[in-house]
Parts: structure tokens; C-alpha cells; sequence
């Protein structure tokens, strides 16, 4: 598929541009910067050209070529300086060490991504349960960027910025434009991103701790993530069956994503990574830019600084809670470094380069998109400790204890390996981390309260390694062969038993999880609306305005990527914006076409989508056969879906 091939060439371009910028770095880091920047520059230069050409095939193609001309400039660059591609000494880790590590989780990831993003059974589109909900948003974002003019507006809201971060859909956009049909062109980026990811994870822990035993450590939390909810599994006879069946079949019945019962700290792969693309691009931008702020630490080069800050300024409208706790990682960094290290002046000018270019290049994005539409929503608002708030004043489990039980016994550790750290760039890394903490337990900055999470899970991305470290350490003193042998068996009996209890505490819940979400499978889209949406897509202008209900699983835009006069309530509620007076006009629209006609002129209204949704929002089905040609019907006698034409252009 073309829309593939275009995503590789923009990786191998990023990865010639890293040979040339990052050449002091091994070439397994090289080769993972490098395609990390290929696809920043996949999902920010076609949108830089849309401005001048619309988001057409035109802006793609002078993306393309930019990213050509950027490393064709990086090539000579390196030939006329006779660099070489590695530079000798150099000793960051080893590819086979990294791929050893992340490779069972990318076939997972792989897995789930394929299967939980628009299968076609019998004709029927499918999803997995984490993505239900999500994906569609995405989706519509995909295809409705298609021939939109800049900077975009909201498909399921017109007439409104599109305030929420969108590149990450926007590369979709590009494979579509390619050619790639919309199921591969959110699963294939989404596994390149999520193993950019892991590969990223690996190689910060293993910079951060020098240890390849804390580096795997810290990737497998990280991947079983969850805390203590799989002992509602168990009861006073063993595993309680009707349970366990509830836990692997029902709908979010997993031990990490229980609200009702205040387990909120929910598995990373399964209910962020798969279903939250944002985050999912945006992790995968933030693990170079903690790597290079710790490089940058170290070795206190202006150079880094000034990648770091490229990196940072790109983030805003990739993800934004990732660029925000980025920021207060540095802020809480910097502190540390001034207090602890000499040389203070130097740093306020290195870490000054940095904020500087990193705000600089975030000023329009912030400016543009995100304060409007987070002032505007009123997102921003005080409350303590995060969605354990009963709203009254006061909390729904004590606080510790509902932090243990969400997050684990790493909880507990965390702070005693942060204390104890050696490593002074692991204690700065681990102040940013607190003051991450900090924030977010006392600050909200979106409607829903949940969203918080995303920052918190920053924090724990930047201590796991240094938890895992502290860990990895205590069992090797207990391994350690002393003077007596009986002791030593004592010891070593006791850290394989530690062990093992330690791993099936902290992972157990993360298992269960995933394997709920391995075996789960939801109807999106039958085929019925498949059929009408593919229509839409293929048969209309891409602007277009439809009149439809404001489902989410909404055909003619997440398929067709047409414009609607509203969309879903829950999406639009939680970006903060206002459709009240959008979804009452759609109502009026679909139950009396015809004394509302004013408000067909208003919204632009040139097509009416009518299925069982529309009619059961109470559509007058007989007036729009009245007043308008209809201009598609489906074959499905079951699912009867009708276009009908206001204005055929």
C-alpha cells in the first residue's frame, strides 16, 4: 500500500537527519531517534503546507519533499566532514538487548491494534472494548482532515477550532490520501509507534540506571501495569468463578478499570496506548526528549539542549499533556540541579536554551488551540487527589491506601528508590517526577477528571526505572554469596521467593487485563452503514455538511469523513466545548424538516443520513421523502439507510 511505503520513507529519512545530528549516540539510538523524528515530521509537515494547499495531496508531497531535502542536506553535511556513522566509544545499549526485551510486547501490541480497529466480519466492522468508545473520534478526525483548510475545524462540531491535538490522526490522513483504506492506516502507525515506544522506554532505563536487569525490569511493569484490583478474583474459598467469567467477558469488568469500585489506575496498553492515539504518539515523542534531557544532564552540551527543545516544541498539538509534564519533569530537574550541582550559571543558560526554543515553537499551538479551548471549557479547577474526591470535601478511600491499591507496592517503593538513588541524575529526574505529582493531585486541566492520569503516568514512566534499579539491587544483595553456604542458601531461597511474589503482585492485574481485552469483541459498524459510509466518502464533497443523529459510531463521519451538525455530547462535553444549541437544532432539523428550513440555511446542510438512529430520534422520514431527492438507499432490508440530497454538489 502507498500510504506505508510514504510512512517508511519518512522514517528513513528521519533516521539519515539522526545519523547527522545525534552521530555521538550508538546506532541502535540513532536508528530509534531517527524514525521518531521521521514520523514528527509525517505528522507536522503536511499540516505546516496545508495552510498554503488545504490538507490535499499537494501539501503532502511538499512534505515528503522536505523531509527528502532535510536529509539529503544531512548526507552531504556528513560526507564532506567524513563523519563517521558511529562514532568510536561510543557505548549506548545494544539493539538484540532492546529487541529481546520489547519484542513479545510488540506481537501483543500488534495484536491488539489489528484486532480492535475496524475488522470486517461478514461484512460487519469490529472492535476490541478499550476502543469502542475512542476510536471512532479518531477516525473521524482522519478522514474529516481530508481537503480541510487551516488551521481545521471540528467535523462533529463546524464552525469550531479543532482544539484537541490531531497530528496523530493526521498521519492517518496522509496513508488515506496515499490510497490506504482507514482500518491500516490507524493500526500499521499505530504498532510502529507503540514498539517507537517501547524501544524508547528500554533505552531511557537503561540510560538512566546502567543496568539491563533495571531497564527489563521497568519495561515489564510498565507493560503489566495495574495494582492490586486482581484480589477481588479471590475469596475465602480460592478464585470465586462467577467472578473470574464476569472479569474475562464482561464490559470493563477488568481489576484495573473498576470506577465503581475506585480502581482507576488502569492497565497502560490496553486503556491508553490502543485506544488513545494521542497519548500514544505523544509517548512516543516524550522518550527522546526524557532521554536527551538526561544526556543533556550529563554531559552538559548546548547541542542536546537545543534538540531537546526542537523535540519539546513539536509536542503541543501531538500530545499535550505529554509537553506539559515534560515541562514541570524539566522545571522540578532544573531545581535540582541548581541546588545540588556547581556550575549554577551554566545551567540557567543551558536549561534557558532549552525553554526558550521549547516555547518558542509551542507558543502558536498553545496560543492557537490549546488555551482557547482550555479557558474556554473552563478545564482548569482545583481538587485534591485526583478521582479519589468523593466532591464533598473529602476523600472515598484513605489516601495511601487508595494509591497502594491502584498502583501497587511499586507505589511504596518509588519514593524510598528515589531517596536512596546514586545516580544524581536519577534524583533530578525523580524531583521532576514529584513535582508532576504534586500538580496533578491538586489540579485538573480538562473536564473530565480522569484525564489526570495521563500526567501521572508521565511521573511513573520517569521512576520506574529508578524503582526497578532499587529493586534489582536489594535482590542482588540477597543473591550475593556471603561466608557461610547454609546462609547463602537461606538468602538466596528467600529472593527467589521475593521474587517471584513480587512479580505476580505487581503484574498479575495487568495480565488479567489484557488478556480481557485480547478476547474482546464489540459490532461498531454493520454493514449497512459500512456500505453507506464508503459511499459517502467516494460520492460526496469532501465538505460536505450531513444531518445525521449525533451518535458516535456515526457513519458519515467516521467513515465518510463528512462534516455533521453535531456530533457525539461525551467527546465535545470533555474537549470543552459548547454544542448545546448545535444538538437542540439537529433534533429540530430531523423531527420537522420543514419549519426548520432556516436552520438548514444556517448549518450548511447539503445531505441527511437517515437510519434507525435518525428515526429512533424521532426523524420525519415522510416529509425528507417529501422535500428532497434521495440519492442512495442500502440494499439491507434489516438496516435501511437513505441519503437524501439538499444540495447535491
Amino acid at each position: 500500500m502507498l500510504g506505508i511505503i510514504v510512512m517508511a520513507l519518512f522514517m528513513f529519512f528521519g533516521v539519515l537527519q539522526a545519523l547527522s545530528v545525534f552521530r555521538e549516540r550508538g546506532l541502535t539510538v540513532k536508528m530509534w531517534l531517527g524514525m521518531v523524528m521521521g514520523l514528527m515530521e509525517m505528522m507536522w509537515f503536511p499540516s505546516i503546507f496545508a495552510y498554503i494547499f488545504d490538507f490535499t495531496m499537494t501539501a503532502q508531497i511538499w512534505a515528503l519533499s522536505l523531509s527528502a531535502a532535510l536529509s539529503a542536506a544531512s548526507c552531504v553535511w556528513m560526507a564532506k566532514r567524513n563523519k563517521p556513522i558511529v562514532k568510536t566509544g561510543d557505548k549506548d545499549v545494544d539493539f538484540a538487548f532492546v529487541l529481546l526485551v520489547v519484542f513479545p510486547a510488540i506481537l501483543v501490541t500488534a495484536f491488539l491494534q489489528y484486532t480492535h480497529t475496524f475488522v470486517n466480519v461478514d461484512g460487519d466492522l469490529h472492535v476490541g472494548q478499550s476502543t469502542y468508545g475512542d476510536l471512532c473520534m479518531h477516525a473521524g478526525f482522519a478522514t474529516g482532515l481530508i481537503g480541510q483548510s487551516y488551521p481545521p475545524e471540528y467535523t462533529i462540531l463546524p464552525g469550531t477550532l479543532l482544539g484537541y491535538p490531531f497530528l496523530a490522526d493526521a498521519l492517518s490522513s496522509t496513508m488515506i490520501l496515499f490510497g490506504t483504506p482507514l482500518a491500516p492506516a490507524l493500526y500499521v502507525p499505530g504498532t510502529v509507534m507503540c514498539a517507537l515506544f517501547y524501544m524508547g522506554f528500554v533505552i531511557f532505563a537503561w540510560k538512566l540506571t546502567g543496568s539491563k536487569a533495571a531497564a527489563a525490569l521497568s519495561f515489564f511493569l510498565f507493560f503489566f501495569s495495574g495494582g492490586l484490583g486482581f484480589t477481588r478474583l479471590f475469596d475465602e474459598n480460592g478464585l470465586n468463578e462467577w467472578v473470574v467469567s464476569d472479569t474475562l467477558f464482561g464490559f470493563y469488568k477488568a481489576p484495573t478499570n473498576l470506577p465503581a469500585e475506585n480502581l482507576r489506575w488502569v492497565n497502560a496498553l490496553c486503556d491508553l496506548l490502543i485506544p488513545q492515539r494521542t497519548l500514544m504518539a505523544g509517548w512516543m515523542c516524550l522518550m527522546p526528549c526524557l532521554y536527551l534531557l538526561i544526556t543533556a544532564m550529563r554531559e552538559r552540551r548546548m547541542k542536546l539542549f537545543v534538540s531537546l527543545g526542537v523535540f519539546a516544541g513539536a509536542l503541543p498539538m501531538i500530545h499535550t499533556h505529554s509537553f506539559l509534564a515534560l515541562g514541570m519533569i524539566s522545571f522540578g530537574a532544573l531545581l535540582y540541579t541548581i541546588v545540588f550541582r556547581k556550575e549554577r550559571k551554566n545551567t540557567l543558560i543551558l536549561f534557558g536554551a532549552y525553554a526558550i526554543l521549547a516555547c518558542g515553537l509551542a507558543a502558536y499551538q498553545l496560543f492557537t488551540w490549546t488555551f482557547p479551548q482550555t479557558m474556554d471549557g473552563g478545564s482548569l479547577r482545583i481538587q485534591f487527589n485526583w478521582v479519589n474526591s468523593n466532591g464533598k470535601g473529602g476523600l472515598i478511600d484513605n489516601y495511601f491506601w487508595f494509591w497502594i491499591r491502584n498502583v501497587g507496592i511499586m507505589y511504596v517503593v518509588l519514593p524510598f528508590a528515589a531517596v536512596f538513588a546514586r545516580d544524581k541524575a536519577a534524583r533530578a529526574l525523580s524531583l521532576g517526577a514529584l513535582v508532576v505529582y504534586l500538580i496533578s493531585e491538586f489540579v485538573l486541566f480538562q473536564p473530565n477528571e480522569y484525564d489526570n492520569i495521563k500526567l501521572f503516568y508521565a511521573a511513573y514512566l520517569v521512576m520506574l526505572p529508578v524503582g526497578a534499579n532499587a529493586v534489582v539491587n536489594v535482590f542482588n544483595g540477597l543473591w550475593k554469596k556471603g561466608r557461610w553456604a547454609w546462609l547463602d542458601s537461606f538468602k538466596r531461597a528467600l529472593a527467589a521467593f521475593c521474587a517471584w511474589a513480587f512479580l505476580f503482585v505487581s503484574a498479575f492485574s495487568g495480565f488479567v487485563t489484557i488478556a480481557r481485552e485480547a478476547v474482546s469483541d464489540l459490532q461498531i459498524f454493520s454493514s449497512a452503514h459500512r456500505e453507506a459510509g464508503q459511499y459517502i466518502f467516494k460520492n460526496t464533497p469532501v465538505d460536505a455538511v450531513f444531518l445525521t443523529k449525533n451518535n458516535h459510531n456515526n457513519a458519515a463521519n467516521v467513515l465518510g469523513g463528512r462534516r455533521i451538525v453535531c456530533g457525539d455530547s461525551l467527546y465535545l462535553h470533555f474537549h470543552g466545548v459548547n454544542y448545546d444549541e448545535a444538538e437542540s437544532d439537529m433534533y429540530r432539523m430531523l423531527q420537522n424538516p420543514e419549519e426548520n428550513q432556516q436552520l438548514f440555511e444556517k448549518y450548511g446542510v447539503d445531505y441527511v443520513y437517515i437510519s434507525s438512529y435518525e428515526r429512533s430520534a424521532g426523524a420525519d422520514e415522510e416529509a425528507f421523502e417529501r422535500l428532497y431527492p434521495m440519492i442512495y438507499e442500502g440494499a439491507d432490508w434489516y438496516e435501511k439507510v437513505r441519503i437524501f440530497a439538499i444540495n447535491d454538489k
